[in-house]
């Protein structure tokens, strides 16, 4: 079975930057893809970035030059690491993964969230 723990949340003013981890584990958790979702209050949840175990990588255009996704295959985690943060980028993020390399695919397995708040 998958498990995967998010960590990093926070608030922070506009400008300012997070990074998000994402633990996983599972029994083919350094190969899987994975990705990172937010789901903003009164909005439906939407996708953020992808990667693959290769460290291909797929952005929302929204996000593209402000936030970077990574793994650390070693340590079966992936993080977000968002800058110059927006108080639109306020939202639950959520890891997810057992997924194909595209924005608009769903994952099978999903964390508990972490909540990033972002004020003007």
């Amino acid at each position: 079975q998958w498990q995967l723990v998010e960590s990093g949340g926070g608030s922070v003013q506009a400008g300012g930057s997070l990074r998000l981890s994402c633990a996983a584990s599972g029994r083919t958790v350094n190969t899987a893809v994975m990705g990172w979702f937010r789901q903003a209050p009164g909005k439906e949840r939407e996708p953020v970035a992808v990667i693959s175990w290769t460290a291909d990588t797929e952005y929302v255009d929204s996000v593209k030059g402000r936030f970077t996704i990574t793994r650390d295959n070693a340590k079966s985690t992936v993080y977000l690491q968002m800058n110059s943060l927006r108080p639109e980028d306020t939202a639950v993020y959520y890891c997810g993964t057992h997924m194909d390399l595209r924005l608009d695919a769903i994952p099978k397995f999903w964390g508990q969230g972490t909540l990033v708040t972002v004020s003007s």
